[in-house]
């Protein structure tokens, strides 16, 4: 007999029918007569209930189960009698696979979310991390769709790369050497002619350079994959892996940048609305239960996005930003000075107590932005674009490409770029050059935001970080 999942269960509700579950114990109470097992196989946020009798065959196989035991059942569907289940399995047959949980770390008591980073290859059987991960895999397949159904097309930008696409040089070097001996040219400087690729190679910060590539060829385009920074930053919010969406288009200007960026980000809110509301409503629970624990305020974030997916996204300039902020009479930690990046405390302020939603911040400094940025003509900004959302702060980051060599070139001299390894990327500038604007989401950002969770380590599976890579 084939199994059936939990959600296929719930919603055909086939009483009277006989069925097949598998998945692992949540909890077990036996007795001599009769046993309650709740099982949960990963498939929904719900969980069933196995009611097994003694006269059973391999009775005895279910007075061993334990929490995190994983078992088969064969038995009939049934209307349940309990409060808060619409059915259940009285099962005839049981299959017990692999061991039977003892010594299982993920107990029903509370558990922090410190403990479950420990247990990450476990912590997906939990109630919490199944809605994330849940959720994760939705806000995917969104994103596939929402570039799709706007004629976008996918591209598979490298991973392992030559250049340094952001300048800043925190990458992660790629050697096929020995780390314990390695060679020496005549100046003292590491030889990397008989390394694999021959020259010094790193994993990807980006994929936008090669999507200007293709938007050069094929209009739209955009990525979706791993990329990685080697910045020490230990925080709630950074990660040394995580995944980026960047969309790369042809014939668009900053202005049409900025209102697909606020498409996007209002097509993922109601796409998780639509298809994971049982994760949702799940998380926001769990984030109500933890607030009380900590005697935080607590603020539905289910709410909050609601208000943001039915917003206009608010547009000032990076100058007007700065003059809104020392106006406004709130005390910062870092004070706001023009010709320096914002940060997160600023932009919060801007989304959350000035603009009371989402707000895009235009045309910044050219001097703490990227070479590739288009430069404006007042010699100072460039057409940079971040896009802030309530509780965040920035959630995507983007700009106009500049598509002047003569600018470009010398961009990256003041900025004492080598420009031999961009000689493809400056060739876009000399072969029918055109317009062009992309932005970058961090995945694990996005869903931070949409999931509620406070660190971004527990929206990725596995999460590396400075000092940790295990699993």
């Amino acid at each position: 007999m084939t199994r059936k999942t939990i959600k296929e269960l719930f919603a055909n509700k086939p009483i009277g029918e006989r069925a097949t579950i598998a998945g692992w114990v949540r909890s077990v109470r036996n007795s001599k007569a009769f046993s309650f097992i709740v099982l949960n196989d990963g498939s929904c946020q719900g969980v069933l209930q196995i009611v097994a009798d003694a006269s059973m065959e391999g009775y005895e196989n279910v007075s061993s189960l334990n929490i995190g035991s994983c078992v088969q059942f064969v038995g009939q569907i049934v209307e349940s009698q309990g409060k808060g289940q619409s059915i259940e399995l009285q099962a005839d047959t049981v299959h017990v696979y692999g061991g039977t949980g003892a010594d299982y770390p993920l107990q029903k008591k509370a558990t922090s979310l410190e403990f479950l980073r420990e247990q990450a290859h476990l912590r997906p059987r939990t109630n919490l991390f199944g809605a994330v991960f849940r959720v994760r895999h939705s806000l995917a397949m969104a994103t596939h769709k929402f570039f799709d159904d706007l004629g976008f097309y996918y591209l598979n930008s490298p991973i392992l790369t030559a250049v340094d696409a952001e300048g800043a040089g925190e990458m992660f070097n790629v050697t096929t050497m020995n780390l314990e001996k390695l060679p020496m040219s005549d100046k003292g400087s590491v030889d990397y002619s008989n390394d694999y690729f021959g020259k010094p190679t790193s994993l990807c910060v980006t994929g936008q350079l090669e999507g200007e590539c293709f938007a050069m060829g094929m209009g739209a385009v955009y990525t979706f994959g791993p990329t990685f920074r080697a910045e020490n930053s230990n925080t709630p919010r950074h990660l040394s892996e995580f995944w980026m969406i960047e969309p790369e288009v042809a014939f668009m200007d900053l202005e049409g940048n900025a209102d697909l960026a606020a498409k996007y980000v209002r097509y993922l809110i109601q796409y998780a609305f639509d298809n994971v509301p049982e994760e949702l409503e799940a998380l926001q629970k769990y984030h109500q239960f933890a607030a009380k624990g900590t005697k935080e305020t607590y603020e539905n974030h289910l709410q909050v996005l609601e208000k943001v997916k039915d917003s206009k996204f608010e547009r000032i300039t990076y100058t007007d930003a700065i003059d809104i902020l020392n106006k406004s009479g709130q005390k910062f930690d870092f004070k706001p000075e023009w010709g320096v990046e914002l940060q997160t405390e600023h932009e919060r302020f801007l989304a959350e107590m000035h603009s009371k939603g989402p707000v895009t911040v235009t045309d910044y400094p050219r001097d703490c932005k990227a070479f590739y940025m288009k430069q404006n003509d007042d010699g100072k900004t460039v057409r940079a674009m971040d896009v802030l959302v309530p509780g965040v702060g920035e959630i995507i980051g983007g700009s106009q490409r500049e598509e002047d060599i003569g600018k470009i070139q010398k961009r990256m001299s003041e900025m004492g770029m080598d420009p031999d390894p961009l000689w493809w990327y400056l060739d876009l500038r000399k072969f029918g050059t055109a317009p062009h604007s992309g932005f970058g989401l961090g995945f694990e950002r996005a869903l931070r935001y949409i999931t509620g969770m406070k660190n971004i380590r527990d929206v990725i599976p596995f999460p590396r970080t400075p000092k940790n890579c295990d699993f």
